[in-house]
């Protein structure tokens, strides 16, 4: 600690106390009746401030600088400005003791003998509060919130900012220890609020905020007046009746004396923010300190070191940037440090830790031994089994026990000693003298052997790795290395303060000084960078500055000594130097300089580091060839040249070395054709070839697609140029290659034709594969390119290909709605189920989607399939004949849904009301035998239920209703239902006579609603509907006599003449009985009686009551006596026989569609036919 005082002495009286202005400008005093007022940069008195009657005891400045407060034994405060000028005074009933001011609100804390005032600038009043003893000090905590007393009788009392006490702190010995200064830690880095008291029992102790004491009581020997803390808590300054000044640690250790006076010590103060301490004294004297705290310190290898808040020795590893502190609770005064140890000297004795592993990052330290001694040393080495003390020109060595087991006496000054290794109580230790000796002194030997004697004196010194060269700073900054084996001086340097050697490579050092960083590599130039500091280690890359107070590592890249070497070649020695720490691109210049040099170890090496994996795999290679027995450097130089892009200068080395050949395909590689062209072989076609081959695989590659096809076609790869011309669609091109090949190069033919298939050229592939003679591959392209006709002709010709034309032909048909075609084609591939598939799948589709029209259509169709199947497959008769039966129902049934579907699920509806009933009731006849899927009853029977309301079939209405309650309604007819299910009860139970349908067998009148089936309840004769309407039409079905056939049966009804109807009828009359045939001319003839039409006497033949139905049947005589036009045929397909319906109302004109066979009113039929365009149930037209 350095100390200089400042400030002239006081005359005036004693100094009370002392206090700085915020900013450190200005050193207020309380002196004698005057508060004086001192400028700290100058020491001179700035200003004495008159206000007081009498001695002024304590002064204090506000935390915002704004204004600072004296009392006076006066009984009076006085607030003063910081431009000097009173604003304020208020008066206590006693002598003014302490004053305050809280550091947050800045109210000021005025304590008397026997109460304390709070006043702050918005108040008018101080608030006053007693006290039972005398204070004699107070301090506030540093967020303002509480108030320390310190009182005569020996305790602390703390208070809050309203002045109620909140802790009593009762002290050992109180009343004979009256508390004289105390103050709260102003560092806001700890935890906790420490208040530090010093009492006239002579003890310094420590409190918590609660109460509590910290740690044990601080023995001062003297009676402390006063204590201060630094400004960020760190040392405590205390003075008292022993007439010094001391300095403390935070926990109350004793650094050192700060300054010996002449009187007692009453007021000290520390400057904000700074190390300057200010004393006043009994006698009138003020003295201003500088604390200057030197550094204390130890460096090895990449540990260092260093003391810290004058009682801490932190270690810091300087890789790793790990620290850890060890708290000695005393001062610090030297630190050693080598490998495993540490030693710390303090006043009374000198501790010895050691690394708990010997794990290299390992930051742990332990005791290991105390020296309980107090030694005087000006420096302190460790080594593993001893500590070493310099005092002047003499060495001692101690054990870790504190004996003394040798002494080296020197003939001058001891400059500088350093441990430089060796083994554990045998190491080396290296001496700097004065007069210029360097000595080597083994810790085994008593006897110190010189190195080399140089006329200056020693600074520094380091000794390289290897113990071969020394390194030495002299007294005028010169560098100078000398061989320890020849004494010789190998060069030296200017400009230099510190130096250290490399400790990983032999060859190089680095010395600092003038604000620059050196490094020296062999003889090579040095190399300069800026770098503050000295320089204290050098490890690989690493250098370690010790700068003021702080040890930083600085990654110094080794680029330059690297280069250095390089430009001599010396590539090992340059990847030695690359090893400690150089950039990637430094070590890719080192591998290819290596390389290009051909030592291919140091290559290999520097490749691995940056990973570069293409330049290994040559150095491979070349490595293999050399086993092999290759050993022509020029080639192995050309190999690397070519891996660099030195293209030229590695096809000349191949020249060289006879071997064009590579440098050829090098060329080749590269694309570089033309150069290729120049190292071509004598005329080798096999060479141009290929050569032309690569020069097409470029154009290619590099999007000249038309380039390279016709390279390829020259150099004769037909596949690969066919490949790219079809690829870019030149059909063109195409068929010209195709025309010029051979038919036995097929591969090439079959490529051609199928790239021209693509580009749809199908005559251009047609001629291809006749060319080939492949006919399985041209009717293909034919069926592809729906070319049916063309495919038609050749399976004429080659009828095995048959199924391979039908088959997609029908499929294609099919998927054309050209069903009828798909039949005939899948009939002529001979497939006869998969033709059934297709419809079951489209119509299983149309009744999913609700289309129920088409589903009766696929049904419709499905029933003529089967009908061929029989036909054409006796064995299967029986079962399609069942399908078609069921099969028609199906297409009858979901036809006529159709209409109720629309009629339910759409808003409007184009068929009459009398249709929509007819339709219900047909349906529900159908359902008896079953219901399809997709039908819904629930939709029938409610449109069945509105129409016979509405057309007054009130009877059949509220049949429907009960039979809607008992079945699932859809919500949205469910309050419909509901509604007119109540409604219909209002209607008579009765059915319009109207509605009800007459059989036109046997004339009976039926219900609307048979439960046994869609026949008359008398005759059970099959009622025949208009597939329009559904209305009931005029027609009795009878069945033929077992001698007639059904052709005979049409034959006998064509040669019939046909009867005139009722109105057309003129004067003559056409008969025929037997074999003759009459004309009568003149009178009408009477009437002939209906009843004696011997088809109504046949009509009649049936058993009222009968179960069993029976039909009409007509004898060749019956069949004479009908007209043609009166008779309906359905002539349907064998193995079916015909239908014959016997019209009983000749007026009512009926069509027959003569595809389906459904019969029709005419009017319904043609108004459909006009809309359509076709049958409504078959979809057919006439004209087909």
């Amino acid at each position: 600690m350095h100390r200089r005082c400042k400030m002239p002495s006081c005359k005036t009286g004693i100094i009370w106390d002392l206090c700085f202005r915020p900013d450190g400008s200005q050193l207020i005093v309380a002196a004698g009746n005057r508060v004086l007022v001192y400028d700290t940069n100058d020491g001179s008195l700035i200003q004495p401030l008159k206000g007081h009657k009498d001695t002024v005891y304590c002064v204090t400045y506000a935390k915002d600088g704004k204004r600072f407060a004296s009392g006076s034994a006066d009984k009076s405060v006085i607030i003063w400005t910081s431009k000097l000028e009173g604003i304020l005074k208020y008066t206590h009933n006693d002598a003014i003791q302490c004053l305050a001011y809280n550091p947050v609100t800045h109210q000021l804390a005025s304590c008397a003998v026997s109460d304390f005032g709070l006043w702050s600038p918005e108040q008018k009043n101080v608030s006053k509060h007693k006290v039972n003893s005398r204070i004699t000090c107070c301090s506030w905590t540093n967020d303002g919130q509480y108030l320390a007393l310190g009182l005569y009788n020996g305790l602390v009392s703390i208070r809050n900012k309203s002045g109620e006490e909140k802790v009593k702190i009762e002290r050992p010995n109180a009343a004979t220890s009256p508390v004289w200064s105390l103050q709260w830690n102003p560092s806001r880095d700890e935890a906790i609020d420490i208040l530090a008291v010093a009492d006239w029992g002579q003890r310094l102790s420590f409190y918590h905020l609660s109460g509590k004491q910290i740690g044990k009581d601080q023995s001062l020997g003297y009676d402390p007046t006063c204590l201060n803390w630094f400004s960020k808590g760190e040392y405590l300054v205390v003075g008292g009746s022993n007439k010094s000044c001391a300095l403390h640690t935070k926990e109350g250790v004793k650094l050192g004396v700060i300054g010996e006076q002449a009187s007692w010590v009453w007021g000290v103060a520390v400057k904000p923010d700074s190390n300057y301490v200010a004393v006043g004294c009994q006698d009138g004297t003020i003295a201003y300190y500088q604390l200057i705290f030197s550094t204390v310190h130890g460096l090895y290898k990449d540990r260092y070191a260093y003391r810290d808040n004058m009682t801490d020795v932190i270690i810091q590893h300087l890789i790793t940037e790990q620290k850890v502190r060890i708290k000695c609770r005393n001062l610090v005064k030297k630190i050693a440090i080598y490998r495993h140890r540490l030693a710390v000297q303090l006043p009374d004795k000198i501790v010895i830790y050691e690394l708990y592993s010997d794990d290299a990052a390992d930051m742990h330290y332990k005791v290991k031994e105390k020296i309980n001694r107090k030694f005087e040393c000006n420096l302190l080495v460790v080594c593993s089994q001893n500590i070493i003390l310099c005092q002047d020109k003499r060495l001692q060595c101690y054990s870790f026990q504190g004996v003394k087991e040798r002494e080296w006496q020197m003939e001058s000054l001891i400059r500088y000693i350093k441990v430089i290794g060796g083994p554990s109580g045998r190491e080396g230790l290296l001496v700097g003298l004065k007069n210029g000796q360097i000595m080597k002194i083994f810790v085994d030997n008593a006897f110190p052997i010189q190195l080399l004697k140089q006329n200056t004196s020693v600074r520094c010194l380091d000794m390289s790795a290897s113990r071969t060269k020394l390194a030495v700073v002299d007294e005028h900054s010169t560098c100078l290395v000398y061989d320890i084996n020849s004494k010789d001086l190998l060069f030296q340097e200017p400009n230099a303060n510190s130096v250290a050697w490399n400790t990983h490579y032999e060859d190089m050092l680095c010395f600092s000084g003038n604000g620059l960083l050196n490094i020296k590599a062999s003889n090579f130039p040095v190399h300069q960078q800026k770098l503050q500091g000295f320089v204290v280690g050098f490890s690989g890359s690493k250098i370690f500055c010790l700068h003021v107070y702080s040890m930083s590592s600085v990654d110094v890249p080794q680029s330059a000594s690297m280069y250095q070497y390089l430009e001599k070649k010396l590539f090992r020695d340059a990847y030695k130097v690359a090893c400690l720490g150089v950039t990637d691109g430094d070590w890719e210049v080192l591998a290819h300089e290596a390389l290009e040099g051909l030592d291919f170890e140091t290559a290999k090496k520097a490749f691995i580091r940056i990973k570069d994996l293409r330049y290994l795999e040559l150095i491979h290679s070349i490595e293999e060839r050399k086993k092999r027995g290759e050993n022509d450097n020029m080639v192995f130089l050309g190999d690397v040249y070519s891996y660099q892009g030195k293209f030229q200068e590695a096809a000349k080395l191949y020249k060289k070395a006879s071997v064009e050949q590579k440098a050829m395909n090098m060329f080749t590689d590269l694309r570089m054709f033309e150069h290729a062209k120049e190292y071509i072989g004598s005329g080798d076609p096999l060479d141009k070839k290929m050569l032309i081959t690569k020069q097409a695989d470029w154009a290619k590659s590099s999007n000249e697609p038309k380039a390279a096809a016709e390279m390829y076609i020259s150099a004769g790869e037909y596949c690969k140029a066919i490949d790219i011309i079809g690829e870019n669609g030149w059909a063109d091109m195409m068929i010209d290659v195709a025309r010029k090949l051979d038919k036995a190069d097929r591969e090439a033919l079959s490529r051609a034709a199928m790239h021209l298939t693509k580009m749809e050229q199908y005559p251009f592939a047609a001629e291809v594969y006749s060319k080939m003679g492949d006919m399985k591959s041209l009717i293909h392209l034919h069926v592809e390119a729906k070319h049916w006709e063309d495919a038609f002709t050749l399976v004429e010709k080659h009828p095995e290909y048959k199924e391979d034309v039908y088959v997609p032909y029908a499929q294609w048909l099919a998927e054309n709605d050209k069903f009828d075609d798909a039949q005939e084609a899948f009939h002529k591939a001979g497939l006869q189920g998969e033709a059934v598939k297709v419809l079951e799948q489209l119509t299983h589709n149309a009744v999913i989607e609700s289309r129920f029209n088409d589903a009766g259509y696929y049904f419709w169709k499905l029933s003529m399939q089967c009908l061929d199947i029989a036909k054409d497959e006796p064995e299967k008769r029986d079962e399609m004949l069942a399908k078609f039966q069921d099969f028609q129902r199906k297409a009858d049934m979901y036809y006529a849904y159709h209409s109720i579907q629309r009629y339910t699920d759409e808003p409007f509806t184009s068929h009459l009301p009398e249709a929509l009933f007819n339709i219900a009731r047909y349906l529900l006849h159908m359902m008896q035998h079953g219901i399809p899927h997709g039908i819904s009853k629930v939709g029938t029977l409610y449109a069945l239920a509105k129409q016979s309301k509405n057309l007054g079939a009130y009877k059949l209405a509220r049949y429907a209703y009960e039979k809607l309650q008992s079945l699932r309604v859809p919500a949205r007819f469910q309050e419909a239902v509901d509604l007119g299910s109540v409604m219909i009860r209002s209607k008579p139970f009765q059915d319009s006579e109207e509605l009800l349908p007459m059989c036109y067998r046997c004339s009976t009148t039926n219900p609307l609603l048979n439960n046994n089936g869609n026949f008359c309840i008398n005759c059970s004769q099959p009622f025949v509907h208009s597939f329009v309407s559904f209305e009931v039409l005029p027609l009795v079905e009878f069945v033929l006599d077992s001698s007639l056939t059904d052709e005979e049966a049409v034959q006998i009804l064509d040669l019939s003449i046909p009867k005139p109807k009722k109105g057309e009828r003129g004067n003559w009359q056409e008969s025929r009985v037997g074999q003759a045939q009459t004309l009568r001319l003149g009178d009408d003839p009477e009437e002939a009686d209906d009843e004696d039409d011997p088809f109504n006497t046949k009509m009649m033949t049936f058993d009222h009551g009968d179960t069993e139905f029976r039909p009409v049947k007509v004898s060749r005589q019956h069949l004479q006596t009908m007209s043609r036009s009166d008779v309906y045929i359905l002539k349907w397909p064998k193995p079916l026989r015909y239908q014959f319906f016997r019209s009983l109302l000749p007026d009512v004109t009926i069509t027959q569609c003569p595809k389906c066979n459904k019969l029709f009113h005419t009017d319904d039929f043609e108004l459909q036919y006009l809309q359509k365009g076709h049958c409504p149930f078959c979809r057919s037209s006439l004209d087909d």
